[in-house]
């Protein structure tokens, strides 16, 4: 415990501390006119103490988002008016991640996309397999995204590979059938998440933080097990 409240540096990123407030959909992220209250409520947490905020996901691009209208971080739109949001977690000492979250086929809408083609048994709309050239067109979004992020004032980003969103669901055998290099053995199968990861890292150089989120129990049939 005596650990908890000592300063560490995070990835190139000094926290104050090691206590952290992880990701959770408020609500407020996906529309411009509430900004003022997530900044709000994220600066009133770094007041408290916590010195790493967060934020709930926003997707690398259209077809990853959870819900029409959820919020991206691909566009130059996509993350105005969120200096409000970090200026007031750093005027607060906290610092703040933005989340990057491609829901896959969790995605709500009708041109969701995953690993392999598949339903979701939480959704009504099956998602479509990706394209070797989408694939490859990802890993370009999320650098993007990355840059977006860090020009709106987030001091890293958190790559969400969980939860069995897109990124898990290529780790998974379950979600996982396709047959090119992206498919088939473990090793094919986290290439995509390795590729993002190196990618983001390379564009944006080593003061810049960068979490990966994974699931250590897959809890489904033909999850990842626990050697992988």
């Amino acid at each position: 415990m005596s650990l908890l409240f000592e300063p560490i540096n995070l990835g190139g990123v000094a926290l104050r501390n090691r206590v952290v407030m992880t990701s959770m959909h408020t609500g407020l992220e996906d529309k411009r006119q509430r900004l003022p209250d997530l900044a709000r409520f994220y600066r009133e947490r770094a007041e408290g103490g916590v010195g790493l905020i967060i934020t709930g996901g926003f997707s690398p691009n259209w077809r990853g988002i959870l819900y029409p209208g959820a919020g991206t971080a691909r566009y130059w739109f996509s993350l105005k008016g969120h200096e409000q949001v970090t200026d007031a977690v750093h005027g607060a000492g906290g610092k703040i991640f933005l989340q990057l979250l491609h829901a896959g086929r969790y995605s709500y809408h009708p041109l969701a996309q995953s690993a392999s083609a598949s339903k979701a048994p939480i959704n009504r709309f099956a998602a479509q397999a990706m394209s070797h050239r989408q694939v490859k067109s990802l890993i370009n979004d999320y650098v993007i995204s990355a840059k977006r992020a860090k020009k709106a004032g987030y001091d890293g980003v958190e790559i969400m590979g969980s939860e069995g969103y897109l990124l898990n669901q290529f780790l998974a055998k379950r979600t996982n059938q396709r047959t090119d290099e992206y498919g088939g053995s473990h090793e094919n199968r986290m290439r995509l998440p390795l590729e993002v990861m190196a990618a983001v890292r390379k564009a944006m150089g080593a003061d810049f933080g960068i979490i990966f989120r994974t699931s250590m129990l897959d809890l489904v049939e033909d999850g990842q097990t626990a050697d992988e």
